[in-house]
């Protein structure tokens, strides 16, 4: 089992990143949350990792903290929520934000998040509600970034995690009204949760 990667940063492009740790190069997917938090290529990362195997290929998905790998697999454990689906919810909202869904039991909330309709939603609350104590802690503030670029990266994220083009540009044209957003990951958990600040 491969339960944590650390090395340098050899690559990212949302949603996969490349580990290199000592020569050997390890591909991971992750969430926006956890890809906006991780540093420039070049430096050193070190991410948690669960092994995802399948008759046909073995895969790595990566996390920053630890709290979310616990959540990821807790997830995956639930009928009707593979790890693509995991990995989107991750990448609309964070811990804290999951799990004042499950606690006030809000479907709708839930069921704004790409490939959750109301029953997932409903399945969600119902075998996460025992389980609150494991996800509560908030995940690290990610860095700020800035015009454009923010913009650009958000839409392409948005492409990655499967939206078409121009789906993605809708959606964070929508995500940008009201308040100015502080970071990419915040522009698309805003695009991907269908909610605007005041």
């Amino acid at each position: 089992m491969i339960s944590r990667l650390t090395g340098i940063l050899a690559a990212k492009r949302a949603p996969q990143v490349l580990i290199d740790c000592h020569g050997v190069g390890y591909e991971a997917d992750v969430s926006m949350t956890t890809f906006y938090q991780l540093p420039e290529v070049g430096q050193q990362v070190s991410i948690w990792t669960h092994l995802l195997v399948k008759d046909d290929a073995h895969s790595l998905v990566g996390f920053t903290t630890e709290q979310e790998r616990r959540l990821f697999r807790q997830l995956i454990r639930i009928n009707g929520v593979g790890p693509k689906m995991a990995l989107a919810i991750l990448s609309g909202i964070d811990e804290r934000q999951f799990a004042l869904c499950v606690a006030n039991s809000d479907v709708a909330m839930l069921t704004r998040l790409p490939g959750v309709g109301k029953k997932t939603a409903e399945r969600l609350i119902i075998e996460m509600r025992d389980k609150l104590d494991q996800v509560t802690d908030e995940l690290p503030v990610a860095a700020a970034g800035g015009g454009a670029s923010v913009v650009g990266e958000a839409v392409e994220a948005l492409q990655a995690l499967g939206y078409k083009p121009a789906d993605a540009e809708k959606m964070i044209t929508r995500a940008q009204q009201g308040d100015a957003a502080d970071s990419a990951s915040e522009l698309i958990r805003r695009a991907l949760q269908g909610t605007v600040r005041a």
